[in-house]
């Protein structure tokens, strides 16, 4: 074992310059993983304490005890709880003081006429509590508010809109609220939490503006007396409390709103980054394995010497197999302080950028340490295991003869494998999409196909690889023919630093194809569903936004342009048991705007015991026209409708149709999503709008969209999200060129005599480096166009797992202009992997590389 340490060592110090590549690639994909594990560990407990210090003088939060959870939300909507409660929780032995605290969606106008906020955190607006304790906003300038129209407002919100204290603007409550600013506030010591906005009023105005009916709060909070503990204040207040109200400690208040920002926010950021750091760590073991399998061929001869004179197989295994740990221990602990050092980076950008994450110092724990330099050294030692393996079965004959360096190739066992993966996997995926939808299945078939696409990539590479280096044999003459021909007498190791670059490039067409298939989808849905000629909307998606006055579309429809407008509210019921998402409208109306497709029974006449539902949601519940359903609203009462209509499609309209009639007695803040409005015969679209907007401007200066305008305005999002992909798969993209660069490196190396002796014979430096250039280009077209193929492929399998998964209808697109850009970004980073190992090939000294050995 000392010896193969002494040798492993001896051969590092030798050859520092063969493992460099290696080395950045662990380095990057470890500093990737730790400074995603740091920076999630580091929000989580920022939010903690912000929380923790917001709510620090509540000690108990009494809230109606059952909650209406929809389909796709993690968060329950609650019953309100009565105001009087407070007089007789004030009564209890052990509180101090108790307030309610009534909280609704109010969205404010900044100084230049825009909302602020509602790009996905929400915009919020409450009564402000007068005890400081029990208010988790502190006032930082100002005074509270003490006559109606007056407001504080957080001080993040403020320096987003330009307000200052005495500026009048806009609160839509949905309906628009002249406000005065008189106070700004903090949120546990921060300007805000996040970028959700916050509006504090007086308590009238908030009962006038956010509920339905004065005398009804979201939660009390309550203050215990010295000495009595959170527990003991609850148990008191528990016997009080009327059926259907509970209490539950300020702590526990405090670890649900810190798991409701993780479930909605943190856990999803944190998995996509730990997803494109295992697509980089995954990039990188091929770019490991593929150095170490060329350091082992070019040490063949003198492996087989150490053989020869007595060296055991364990020795010469053992010794690659400590040349791998030291470069993985290096590189890992390495990686390590970068992830730390990323995480800071991180913590610093996104204020910059607009994002304010709670500040606090790092947060490092033993897990995000230990987890990626395990990972790290795991990943390099077992993409180091097969060329050790092969180097300890070096025949010790091999040292009495010229040894070619790596002869395996496209065999007839590796072709017949590939194909049956192939076979296999196109068999599980069409089943899993097609047949009988399972996400499961489908994602089982991804994964044999990207397994097929290894392991036929000697096969396919000889055969790419001509017919993409055809050309050059034309454009370029003899250095042409040369770069195809470099390309070609290793198929494997073409293949496998293609590979690295494929993944890449793979994952990339495969969100590319995704995104600009949920933009078809926006736009096939909008088509087909939204028949009217424009659309008011907030500019919002995600959670936030205060949405649009119910009287809007009353309004609109008085104008003279306008045949038809109607509004689309939201609500939401127990369906039977299970929480369902209720679309509150004029279902006449609706009818006349949107295509519902076929309609079973009538849409008039629903009346306030009436009810329409789609044929997919009908046919869940068992239900038929004339038959009942029983709908539970969260103010805890249950009523029997009928069903009237049962209509074919659902994108926009919903699933569930009621009338406002029917959801008044149960509403609690009114509001409309969506205003659909059609013009009369002969409206221009220009016109029409123009006077819709004017209209519209008295509430709150809402958003007027043609449909074109609305389909691209709700496919916003996923334009945000492909751009955060890309930057994330740069990473993956860097690791794979490292890979080429590297391979190219150790290759020139391999071939020093070759390439002395073609400059002997007449060949000038800049041959020599386009002859370098235009390998690296060739292996990194057949990684380009694998990747895309592989891309378009699981894009596919996504988009119809996705469809089949779901009750809308997604449609399949492919972006010829934006492939066409990551083929070029492909070939590109291609030729700049050439560039430092050309420069190094045409500097070799010809009298030197001839005499090489």
């Amino acid at each position: 074992m000392n010896a193969s340490v002494r040798l492993s060592a001896s051969s590092l110090r030798a050859h520092k310059r063969r493992f460099a590549g290696t080395f950045l690639a662990v380095f990057l994909g470890v500093a990737f993983l730790a400074g995603t594990l740091v920076m999630g560990d580091t929000l989580r407990a920022s939010f903690d304490t912000m929380f923790g210090n917001a709510t620090s003088g509540t000690d108990a939060v009494v809230r109606s005890a059952d909650a209406i959870t929809t389909p796709g939300e993690s968060e329950g909507v609650r019953e309100p709880v009565a105001t009087d409660l407070v007089g007789t929780i004030e009564k209890v032995p052990g509180v101090a003081a108790a307030a309610p605290n009534i909280q609704g969606a109010g969205q404010l106008i900044g100084r230049n006429g825009d909302p602020i906020g509602g790009q996905g955190p929400p915009t919020l607006a409450g009564n402000w509590i007068a005890d400081p304790e029990l208010n988790a906003y502190r006032l930082a300038e100002g005074h509270a508010p003490r006559g109606p129209g007056e407001v504080v407002i957080d001080r993040g919100t403020a320096e987003r809109g330009d307000l200052k204290i005495g500026d009048t603007t806009t609160l839509r409550t949905p309906d628009p609220v002249k406000v005065t600013v008189v106070g700004l506030a903090t949120f546990g010591g921060e300007d805000g939490m996040a970028q959700v906005t916050f509006t504090g009023m007086t308590r009238a105005d908030a009962e006038k503006y956010l509920t339905a009916a004065p005398g009804e709060a979201a939660t009390i909070q309550v203050r215990a007396d010295p000495g009595v503990s959170q527990q003991e204040l609850v148990d008191a207040l528990t016997p009080v409390l009327p059926k259907g109200v509970e209490a539950i400690t300020g702590q526990e208040s405090a670890e649900e709103n810190t798991d409701m920002i993780s479930s909605q926010f943190l856990s999803v950021f944190t998995t996509l980054l730990l997803v494109f750091s295992g697509v980089a760590l995954l990039v990188a073991t091929f770019s490991i394995h593929n150095t170490f399998a060329i350091v082992v061929a070019q040490r063949t001869r003198e492996n087989a010497l150490l053989r020869a004179l007595g060296a055991a197989r364990r020795q010469v295994t053992v010794s690659t197999l400590v040349e791998a740990s030291a470069v993985a221990v290096t590189a890992s602990a390495a990686g390590l302080a970068g992830g730390i050092g990323i995480a800071a980076g991180l913590q610093a950008l996104f204020p910059a950028i607009g994002f304010p994450f709670p500040e606090g110092d790092l947060v490092i724990s033993a897990l995000s340490m230990a987890l990626p330099l395990a990972v790290g050294v795991v990943v390099c030692l077992g993409s180091a295991l097969l060329p050790a393996v092969r180097a300890g079965r070096t025949a010790p004959l091999a040292a009495l003869r010229e040894t070619a360096v790596d002869t395996s190739g496209a065999s007839r066992t590796r072709a017949v494998t590939g194909l049956a993966l192939i076979a296999l996997a196109l068999g599980v995926t069409l089943t899993g999409v097609l047949a009988s939808p399972s996400i499961w299945l489908a994602a089982t078939g991804a994964v044999l196909a990207l397994i097929a696409f290894v392991v036929l990539g000697p096969v396919a590479s000889t055969t790419a690889v001509r017919v993409l280096g055809g050309p050059l044999d034309r454009l370029r003459g003899v250095t042409g023919g040369l770069a195809r021909r470099n390309a070609l007498r290793s198929p494997k190791r073409t293949a496998a630093t293609a590979s690295a670059l494929m993944i890449g490039v793979a994952v990339v067409s495969l969100f590319t194809v995704f995104g600009a298939s949920l933009k078809a989808t926006m736009d096939q849905t909008v088509a087909r569903s939204f028949a009217g000629d424009v659309a008011i909307s907030t500019p919002s998606f995600g959670a936030g936004g205060g949405g649009l006055s119910p009287r809007l579309a009353d309004a609109v429809q008085r104008l003279p342009e306008v045949d038809t407008a109607v509004g689309l509210g939201r609500g939401v019921a127990e369906v039977d048991g299970k929480g369902r998402a209720l679309t509150v409208t004029d279902p006449v109306a609706l009818e006349r705007t949107f295509d519902l497709g076929e309609i079973r029974g009538s849409m008039n006449g629903l009346g306030t015991d009436g009810i329409a539902i789609t044929e997919n949601e009908a046919d869940k519940q068992h239900l038929k026209t004339g038959e009942k359903a029983r709908l539970t609203f969260t103010d805890g009462r249950t009523q029997t409708f009928t069903v009237r209509a049962v209509y074919g499609q659902s994108e926009l309209a919903g699933d569930y149709v009621i009338t406002r009639d029917a959801w008044a007695p149960h509403r609690t803040q009114d509001a409309d999503t969506l205003v659909a409005v059609s013009f009369k015969d002969g409206v221009g679209t220009d016109d029409g709008k123009a006077a819709v907007e004017k209209a519209a401007a008295q509430y709150g200066n809402p958003e007027v969209q043609t449909r074109d305008e609305y389909a691209q305005s709700a496919a916003g999002g996923i334009d945000m999200m492909l751009t955060l992909v890309y930057a994330l798969l740069a990473l993956a993209v860097l690791i794979a060129l490292l890979g080429i660069a590297n391979t190219l490196t150790l290759a020139i190396h391999e071939r020093t005599r070759e390439l002395g002796l073609l400059r002997a014979v007449g060949q000038t430096r800049s041959q020599l480096r386009a002859m370098v250039r235009w390998e690296s280009i060739l292996v990194a077209a057949f990684g380009t166009v694998g990747g895309l193929a592989l891309g378009a492929f699981l894009g596919w399998v996504l988009v119809e797992a996705s469809d089949g998964a779901s009750d809308s209808a997604f449609a399949f697109a492919m972006p010829p202009l934006q492939l066409t850009v990551v083929a070029l970004v492909g070939l590109t980073a291609g030729a700049l992997a050439g560039l430092r190992p050309a420069r190094r090939a045409a500097r070799l000294d010809v009298l030197r590389a001839i005499a090489t050995e």
